[in-house]
């Protein structure tokens, strides 16, 4: 009888740990290769997990709720469609995320000063329901008891409240100044305002605090602990330089102004400046490819594929990077569809673990949120990150055969960051400035 083991899959970049769901068969059911087993949830992404292998479900290894390493064994398949034994009682692969949200809180609350407010202390749910680590985090942070979260009416499968929902009945309930009874019309009136491009609306700001003078301790939800290590290890790992260029993107401006509205009518997508920016990027890695590599110890790593990661910014303020793999490959109808689809997915929580692995270089649209330049941290173990500013009208000099003018023009910083390690300052210098070329110089006669 041929046994072998399903594991928990890496869900991206940095992510150890998914919490399981739900199981979507049970042991004795046939499974087919490829086929869904069960829904995963890490603090980035939820996701069903497919079967690498054909057979029978022997047995689960890991319960509803429980959080699993990653590479750990979840379940035990027969390939070969022998009989089924009675399913082992699994054990505990780690603590359950109430249980550890639980320890967090106590631990701020034992080493606060008894002036300072004490954090919201979770009980564990008395009506058996489900609740993600994203949806538990969020509860804490704005300090909704347990009792006023089993209140709340889900959307999600079996009523289970998601993200959406969470942040939908914050908002009303910061509105409001107190806790309020959320229903399943409000939820859906609140959650449609989500549906504007990511990209086009800044991440959610938490509703305003009263500041009494007394100093209060935040504990870190898992995700931002992920992020401030993650960031961390980045600069201590990578010495940072950044160059910037000033592009004028004028004509480019006025190309999307006069194509876009006949995109829409014509593909229903919007077409945004960035799969403009990735494209202009693209271009620059293939004139550029020591700018598309990795570190691995002494050795260098020339990428064979240019899978281009585009920083999205959720609705709870978190970020997530998912990624446009063979970018090279698209046309620029092809990448404004992929990256309207991975916005949208990012939003709804419908990331699978592909679309956030195997980036090669980054971009991160700044602009959104009105700034003019960044410096952005690298994304391990890539080399490059992109910031793209926010194009602004400004008075400029145009060089015209009559003579020099003072005209508008439209203009945007390129902030380049790389890993000195491997890319000289020459090589950085000169990749940001040739996507500045690229999208100055873009093609007004072009259609898509």
């Amino acid at each position: 009888m041929a046994l072998v083991e399903m594991i928990m899959p890496k869900m991206g970049e940095s992510i150890m740990e998914g919490t399981i769901l739900s199981w979507l068969k049970k042991v004795g059911d046939t499974i087919e290769q490829d086929e869904s087993v069960l829904e995963v949830a890490t603090d980035k992404v939820d996701t069903e997990v497919p079967s690498i292998h054909a057979g029978v479900l022997k047995e689960i290894l890991a319960n509803e709720g429980d959080v699993v390493e990653v590479g750990k064994a979840i379940a035990i398949i027969a390939t070969d469609g022998a009989e089924v034994s009675a399913p082992v009682k699994p054990e505990v692969v780690e603590e359950k995320v109430e249980e550890k949200a639980e320890a967090l809180v106590a631990e701020a609350i034992a080493s606060h000063s008894a002036s300072a407010a004490p954090a919201p202390v979770f009980e564990k749910s008395t009506s058996g329901k489900f609740y993600s680590p994203l949806v538990l985090n969020i509860a804490r942070e704005e300090g909704i008891p347990m009792a006023e979260l089993e209140a709340l009416a889900g959307t999600g499968k079996e009523g289970r409240v998601t993200k959406k929902d969470i942040l939908a009945y914050v908002k009303s309930r910061g509105s409001n100044g107190s806790p309020v009874q959320a229903d399943t019309a409000t939820i859906a009136n609140n959650g449609s305002e989500s549906a504007a491009p990511v990209a086009n609306r800044p991440a959610a700001i938490a509703a305003a605090t009263k500041f009494t003078g007394e100093d209060e301790i935040i504990v870190m939800d898992r995700m931002r602990k992920m992020i401030a290590e993650r960031m961390l290890s980045s600069k201590q790992t990578s010495p940072h330089v950044t160059s910037f260029v000033e592009a004028d993107v004028t004509e480019l401006v006025k190309w999307r102004g006069k194509v876009k509205n006949g995109f829409m009518e014509r593909e229903g997508q919007a077409l945004t400046f960035t799969p403009i920016f990735i494209e202009a990027v693209v271009m620059a890695i293939k004139d550029y490819p020591m700018i598309n590599v990795q570190v691995d110890g002494d050795k260098i790593i020339r990428k064979g594929s240019i899978n281009v990661g585009m920083a999205v910014a959720l609705p709870s303020g978190n970020l997530i990077v998912p990624v446009i793999h063979n970018a090279d490959q698209l046309s620029l109808k092809g990448i404004t569809i992929k990256v309207n689809d991975l916005a949208r997915r990012s939003r709804d929580n419908k990331l699978t673990p592909d679309d956030l692995s195997g980036g090669t270089y980054t971009i991160s649209n700044v602009g959104s949120f009105g700034n003019v330049m960044g410096t952005p941290i690298i994304v391990q173990p890539q080399v490059g990150i992109m910031a793209l500013g926010a194009i602004v009208k400004k008075p400029s000099v145009v060089e015209t055969p009559q003579g020099d003018l003072i005209g508008i023009r439209h203009k945007m910083f390129l902030s380049h960051s790389y890993d000195h390690r491997v890319v000289d300052g020459a090589l950085g210098g000169m990749f940001v400035r040739r996507v500045a070329d690229y999208l100055e110089k873009f093609d007004t006669s072009r259609t898509i």
